[in-house]
């Protein structure tokens, strides 16, 4: 069982940045493809950002591409979001997901609740 722990979220106004991470347990961490999803209030669930085992990423929601910036650390179980330039439609919790793609099972955080508002 693995499990995911999502960190620094929080109220941040128009225009600035946050960085959210991601702690993973157990020993297999470098060979999950890691994603960042997140939920706005009255919406599904979307993705936001992906990155794979040997650390090619993309961006793949609307608006985002050129502001976040998802990276991983394999040595330290942990990924990471780098939000910039954030706006109002930004506000949602964001999750941490992970793909067992040999077990074919993936897992979930608790989710991180960012709020951007002046």
């Amino acid at each position: 069982q693995v499990q995911l722990v999502e960190s620094g979220g929080g109220l941040v106004q128009p225009g600035g940045s946050l960085r959210l991470s991601c702690q993973a347990s157990g020993p297999r961490f470098s060979t999950y493809g890691m994603s960042w999803y997140r939920q706005a209030p009255g919406k599904e669930r979307e993705l936001v950002a992906a990155i794979t085992t040997s650390g090619g990423s993309t961006n793949d929601a609307d608006g985002v591409k050129g502001r976040f910036t998802i990276s991983r650390d394999n040595a330290k179980n942990m990924v990471y979001l780098q939000m910039n330039s954030l706006k109002p439609e930004d506000t949602a919790v964001y999750f941490c997901h992970a793909w067992d793609s040999d077990a074919n099972v993936d897992y979930w955080g608790q989710g991180t609740r960012v709020t951007v508002s002046s």
